[in-house]
């Protein structure tokens, strides 16, 4: 268990000195999330929404930010080491991939909480809205979702780029909003098209959304939608995780990987 820990945290610390000596990272937490929830906010007062209206699209522009903040350290697993050129001295290391995704999302926790904390605060000084007026349970489920979402999402961008190389690397930011879309975050997934709906329906994040929004007094389209986002995201995972795993021994078997190093 201290070697896993070890190897963790070694992805962990990584990313961490990364984001600290890059000044461009403060717009991820910063700006680019600020600019959203402002814009999103004052479109709501434009369109004269009502309370409750503003509500669900400000939770879907808040879940945006978090989960794009978190699944992006996800996928700087491997980015950074495609854009350094050292991607062989990696996996020359004793370590799996889990050991790579589980460091680098305990970062984007981290920053995804902060993120969220300040999108919160703006929201409720700006437009009245206060996402923390349900409770910790309820909040802290939303905020799971969110992350597992990332987690999910950022495993199978590092896939993708290991099978694909830099060729993929726009897949770290296209990848994200396509689902995200999908997953109706400013509209509820009943108004899509009935394909596209029920595609809607099996990604996690579509649940935990109809769950927090539950509690602004929003009718739910799912029985039991946190278990079903649990069980999705589970199913997800293992799946992402298997993908990357696959994606990394094909990698080395095609020589990929000495072309994406020095």
């Amino acid at each position: 268990m201290r070697d896993e820990l070890i190897r963790i945290w070694a992805f962990a610390l990584r990313n961490l000195l990364m984001a600290s000596r890059n000044i461009f990272f403060v717009f991820e937490l910063t700006f680019w999330p600020t600019v959203g929830v402002l814009s999103i906010g004052l479109m709501t007062r434009f369109l004269s929404l009502s309370p409750e209206e503003a509500s669900f699209v400000l939770i879907g522009t808040m879940a945006l930010s978090t989960v794009q903040v978190c699944q992006l350290d996800v996928a700087y697993a491997v980015l950074y080491d495609v854009w350094s050129k050292s991607m062989k001295h990696q996996f020359l290391a004793p370590i799996t991939v889990r050991h790579l995704t589980i460091g680098s999302w305990l970062v984007g926790v981290a920053r995804g909480l902060l993120v969220f904390g300040l999108l919160a605060a703006l929201a409720w000084w700006a437009f009245g809205f206060n996402p923390l007026e349900v409770g910790p349970v309820a909040l802290g489920v939303f905020l799971i979702g969110c992350f597992l979402t990332a987690w999910i999402v950022g495993v199978l961008v590092c896939a993708l780029v290991m099978l694909f190389g830099t060729r993929a690397e726009a897949s770290a930011w296209a990848s994200v909003n396509l689902v995200l879309v999908l997953a109706g975050i400013y509209y509820p997934v009943s108004l899509l098209p009935g394909p596209v709906a029920a595609l809607a329906s099996v990604i996690p994040l579509t649940c935990f959304l109809d769950a927090f929004r539950s509690h602004y007094g929003f009718a739910s389209e799912f029985r039991v939608p946190v278990l079903q986002g649990l069980a999705l995201s589970a199913a997800y995972l293992a799946l992402a995780h298997w993908a990357f795993g696959a994606a990394v021994r094909r990698t080395r078997r095609t020589g990929l990987l000495l072309k994406m190093s020095e």
